[in-house]
């Protein structure tokens, strides 16, 4: 059902291969209901696919502490439960018909059964991170959920408003993103016992990774191909969403080139995409975009230089290349 979709560079599969293998069971096991349709739903997302980018950061965070146990598979799956949560939810407020390359949750059975199901995988997490029997992990897994439901919000009361600014949006995209980076990087380090100061550097790691993450998915969504995104290349902009690219253009463009972006976000659709594309390339909005995502990279690798060399290290720091280079 599930495949090890993580990224295609060896230096970042391989010293955790089995351990992704274990979280796969983990999550296979942790699905079971009695209910016919949380199985179908639950499974038609999370078998669909994705980069496992959060479980596999609490696999390195982990083994990058010497952690020698097995809650790490545990919280793994954790971390991947909540994400697909907020994606289903996502998809039910977003209205969307199509992630990873194919229809929706909520296309495929409904709003009612895409948000219950969420929920239900919601309330298994919870139930699986008490298993571990550790405060500080549920203090931890506790907040970032309460930060990126925060962070939801707040995108929700950004829709159509053009007067969004790099401020806002950065706050937006790291209680609703990169939280959750942050606490997979922080958990591996908390089971480990290792000081404060580590498990700092890898939560550090975890939001520069997560906001990196972000910004090259803002990217894609005016310059992705939808084979290798899995979304249809506007789909922010016909959602009404201000992201970075839309941000700068809207900073940079003459008058008319900010009238044509306004519009376009108060109206919502695709009927405007193509001036706004052009605006946001003649205004260098990408470039300035990924320059930004390079920069929070290059702050993701300076945080872990503390941590002993281990393949892991190398792995996390791979990791963060990987997230800005990618094209899907």
């Amino acid at each position: 059902m599930l495949s090890l979709a993580l990224v295609t560079s060896e230096l970042i599969k391989n010293p955790i291969a089995d351990d992704m293998k274990q979280v796969d069971a983990v999550i296979r096991d942790r699905l079971k209901s009695d209910v016919v349709l949380i199985r179908q739903v639950a499974d038609y997302v999370i078998g669909s696919g994705g980069k496992r980018l959060r479980p596999a950061l609490v696999i390195l965070s982990a083994g990058a502490c010497g952690y020698a146990g097995r809650h790490h598979h545990e919280l793994a799956a954790v971390v991947e439960f909540i994400h697909t949560a907020t994606l289903l939810h996502d998809d039910v407020v977003d209205a969307s018909h199509v992630r990873r390359g194919r229809a929706t949750a909520n296309s495929m059975f409904g709003n009612a059964a895409a948000v219950l199901v969420g929920d239900f995988l919601y309330s298994r997490a919870f139930q699986m991170m008490v298993d571990v029997q550790n405060m500080r992990i549920m203090e931890v897994l506790a907040e970032a959920t309460n930060t990126i439901a925060e962070g939801e919000v707040m995108q929700l009361l950004h829709v159509h408003n053009a007067d969004v600014n790099e401020q806002d949006y950065l706050r937006v995209i790291r209680s609703k993103t990169a939280k959750l980076f942050e606490a997979s990087g922080r958990l591996g380090a908390i089971l480990a016992g290792v000081p404060p100061a580590r498990e700092k550097a890898l939560a550090d790691y975890g939001m520069h990774l997560g906001t990196a993450f972000q910004l090259v998915d803002d990217i894609l969504d005016y310059s992705g191909d939808l084979a290798q995104t899995g979304k249809n290349l506007g789909d922010d902009l016909a959602e009404g969403k201000t992201t970075l690219p839309v941000i700068y253009a809207m900073r940079q463009g003459s008058a008319a080139q900010r009238g044509i972006i306004r519009n376009a976000l108060i109206n919502g659709g695709l009927s405007d995409f193509e001036p706004v594309l052009k605006t946001i390339q003649q205004t260098g909005a990408l470039d300035y975009t990924r320059t930004q995502a390079e920069s929070s990279a290059r702050e993701a690798r300076d945080a872990v230089a503390v941590l002993p060399d281990s393949k892991y290290k190398d792995s996390l720091l791979e990791l963060a290349t990987f997230a800005v280079a990618r094209n899907y």
